[in-house]
């Protein structure tokens, strides 16, 4: 090989080497890249984190104060700014049909008697909003650390609320006649051996055709005698 050909080699080989250092130093540059950027969104995150996030907490009030609690502590929210931090009151309910005489009345029961649920950001002005209302006794929790709520739970008892089966109450016991007003055997007469207040329904035996024959009626197809 010429020397003129060597000079010509080498001049390639240093092209190469070069091309490879350009290479690497951009694939250095992008990874610098990405680790700048994951490094920033997770800083971000991490202050995120610390932001103060919107809980469910459970307050405690005197029985029968439920309601008055939630129409109070909607005031103080409205009167002292406070929708920023506080932002719903939740009382669960549910409807109970009571059955006497014939007659059917609707009432509004409470779930969990005693308690109110309030969706918040918990710090020192909020607490003191909902801890000061007229009727409340305690947040659930220590005295200076309330606890908030599961969501899993509160997700549950919201979805129990606006899902709820009305609850049919009777005034009857084993023994007591009634009347069946609705169904195959509507205007029978029959006497009450069981009673099953959980699912609104009770067994009788009614007369068919000179035979006592047990039947189950649920509390909206009779008629207490």
């Amino acid at each position: 090989m010429t020397k003129e050909e060597n000079e010509i080699v080498e001049h390639l080989s240093d092209m190469e080497l070069g091309q490879e250092g350009i290479v690497s130093k951009e694939k250095d540059t992008s990874k610098e890249d990405v680790l700048s950027k994951k490094d920033t969104e997770f800083k971000e995150s991490v202050k995120e984190a610390k932001l103060p996030q919107k809980r469910w907490y459970i307050v405690h009030t005197y029985s029968g104060h439920e309601n008055k609690v939630k129409v109070n502590l909607e005031k103080r929210i409205e009167y002292m700014n406070m929708g920023d931090k506080i932002f719903r009151i939740e009382v669960p309910q549910k409807t109970v049909t009571k059955m006497k005489d014939g007659k059917k009345t609707d009432r509004e029961e409470k779930i969990f008697p005693g308690y109110v649920l309030v969706e918040m950001i918990m710090d020192d002005d909020s607490w003191y909003v909902v801890r000061h209302t007229a009727g409340v006794t305690k947040f659930v929790g220590s005295s200076k650390k309330p606890i908030p709520a599961k969501e899993s739970e509160i997700k549950k008892i919201i979805h129990k609320t606006q899902n709820q089966v009305t609850k049919v109450e009777l005034d009857v016991k084993a023994g007591d006649k009634v009347r069946i007003i609705s169904g195959p055997f509507s205007e029978f007469i029959g006497d009450i051996t069981e009673v099953y207040p959980d699912k609104s329904k009770l067994r009788a035996m009614v007369s068919i055709f000179g035979r006592e024959t047990p039947v189950e009626l649920e509390y909206k197809q009779i008629q207490k005698i």
